[in-house]
């Protein structure tokens, strides 16, 4: 004898087939719209930091600086501090991460090829902000025209590496916006080249630079810096 299944608990089983049916699709549509959500965060915190930085290299470059290369005004300037005993040029202020701190607390949204150069570029900045604040209170008189000279000179090399720094993370940026996660491998592979050749180029740079390093430190009477 076949057993009758009340119509009633069919009616149940197929309204909780409904109600489950329903939770999963709400459940995708709720991840759908997270992914979304998330993926137009990265991008306008993206934007904003390629906005700011794309600023400031726009200025380094108006002002002359290049890869490698001071501008004529900055060497023009060393020159006058070793030769004018009462000469030292002002330097302005900087201000050039703003919208980084604004977002700061949001970089982790970012894929990591694109936070490790913005990183290492925001981080230079902050170096030469300080670096400006020491150059302002500087002591011509006490620490001599060379030392003075060389100070600035450094400073300026903080800028022409800035400027470098700000580029890598405009190609990353723009890379993972227009290319996704394949261009960005491909901008990596490219700049780990560039990388390996620049330093080829500067090996006897380098070692000049080695032998002077341990020159210093062979000579516990001189100065620490180097200056």
């Amino acid at each position: 004898m076949t057993e009758v299944i009340d119509p009633r608990i069919w009616q149940a089983v197929i309204a909780g087939l409904f109600v489950a049916m329903g939770w999963v699709v709400n459940g995708w549509q709720s991840r759908r719209h997270q992914d979304r959500l998330r993926r137009e965060r990265v991008n306008d915190v993206q934007r904003a930091l390629y906005a700011e930085i794309r600023a400031y290299v726009a200025v380094l470059e108006r002002d002359g600086f290049a890869e490698g290369s001071a501008p004529a005004y900055a060497r023009e300037m060393a020159a006058r501090i070793r030769a004018e005993a009462d000469f030292f040029p002002l330097i302005p202020h900087e201000r050039n991460r703003t919208i980084f701190s604004a977002v700061v607390g949001d970089i982790h949204v970012l894929p990591r090829a694109v936070v490790d150069p913005v990183a290492v570029y925001y981080s230079q900045l902050v170096a030469i902000e300080t670096m400006i604040r020491d150059l302002r209170s500087l002591d011509k008189d006490r620490i001599g025209a060379e030392r003075a000279a060389r100070v600035y000179e450094d400073y300026v090399a903080m800028k022409t590496e800035a400027l470098v720094l700000g580029r890598d993370a405009m190609l990353m940026m723009g890379g993972f916006l227009s290319g996704g996660a394949e261009r960005v491998r491909q901008i990596e592979t490219a700049l780990a080249e560039r990388d390996a050749s620049s330093l080829r180029r500067r090996a006897p740079e380098l070692r000049r630079e080695i032998a002077e390093m341990t020159t210093r430190v062979s000579n516990p009477g001189g100065d620490p810096s180097g200056r």
